[in-house]
């Protein structure tokens, strides 16, 4: 799906347009073979240069087209992802094209929150002609947008371990071992767009002027901050995954102590019943009109007994 915006230069405001014009940004979300070809006819660019651009474990990294002034940034996005009935948080490629220095493509292979923040016009001093200052905007939403969803994970580790206590369930431990797995994506995808990013601060990329060099700094604190806080939180999570799974052996183990106890305290009136139902002689019982509440509370007796004994070795 194609989407084409301009930024109204008298208004400020964000339009969209039917056809491509100088300024303009193109936004390419899940293109298919048809979009790509669109993009390059209209703007002049080779197939091959982009048509890799819909694998989804394309690598953060920069490409170059001096032939045609063609600049390429690939960095990784978080999104949610449904997987196995669990949502997960995982990455994308994003690609950020700069064309002649004339127009500016993302091609993304999903929805992300990040480029709807710009569409819905809820960065300051976002212009779509601008495309130096976009594509650091970018790159600096791109950092932040990673913490939010790290706060959210430590919001889901901090639930678990409220549950902690109470686990019994492999289902309490299969969502860790879930929020585990998206600690990993994050970081293998922060420490990809490190690489790109202090490339990039390096001017050789893009032309930065002194505020889109600080902007871009900031990106780059943002991202080692993002970093710092994954390792922490994956490291918290190795823990508590460690401690979850003892609990709920531990649980497990409790429940069936539990239940073995109430085994034999129940079993008790059986087996006195068992032998007074023998065909063998029982001396007064026979002929004793109280027998069976003499037997009943003999059962009832012997069985608080052994409740006891067993409630005194924690068994029950």
């Amino acid at each position: 799906m194609i989407k084409i915006y301009h930024t109204n230069v008298e208004t400020g405001k964000l339009e969209m347009l039917e056809r491509i014009e100088k300024g303009c940004w193109i936004d390419l979300v899940k293109p298919n073979h048809d979009d790509i070809l669109f993009l390059t006819d209209s703007l002049d660019v080779d197939t091959s240069f982009i048509s890799y651009l819909l694998d989804d474990e394309e690598q953060p990294r920069i490409d170059y087209d001096h032939d045609k002034d063609i600049r390429m940034i690939i960095v990784d996005v978080p999104i949610h992802e449904k997987k196995n009935s669990y949502t997960i948080v995982t990455t994308i490629p994003l690609a950020i094209l700069i064309i002649k220095d004339s127009y500016m493509v993302t091609v993304s292979l999903d929805e992300c929150d990040l480029l709807q923040e710009f569409k819905d016009q809820r960065i300051k001093e976002f212009y779509t002609y601008k495309k130096t200052r976009f594509t650091i905007q970018l790159l600096y939403r791109t950092a932040t947008s990673y913490l939010k969803y790290l706060r959210n994970l430590n919001g889901e580790i901090e639930q678990a371990e409220f549950k902690m206590l109470k686990a019994t369930s492999n289902r309490d431990l299969a969502n860790l071992l879930n929020i585990e797995k998206s600690l990993v994506y994050m970081v293998t995808s922060l420490r990809s767009n490190k690489v790109v990013l202090e490339r990039i601060l390096k001017g050789n990329i893009i032309h930065l002027y002194e505020e889109d060099n600080e902007l871009l700094e900031d990106a780059i604190v943002e991202n080692k901050q993002c970093i710092e806080m994954a390792n922490l939180y994956r490291e918290i999570l190795s823990s508590t995954t460690d401690s979850y799974a003892t609990i709920i052996s531990n649980n497990l183990n409790t429940i069936m102590k539990f239940l073995a106890g109430i085994t034999i305290v129940i079993s008790i009136p059986t087996m006195v019943a068992s032998f007074m139902g023998m065909n063998v002689p029982l001396g007064f019982l026979m002929t004793n009109e109280y027998a069976f509440w003499i037997l009943f509370f003999l059962s009832l007796m012997l069985s608080l007994i052994v409740a006891y004994i067993l409630k005194k070795k924690n068994m029950l």
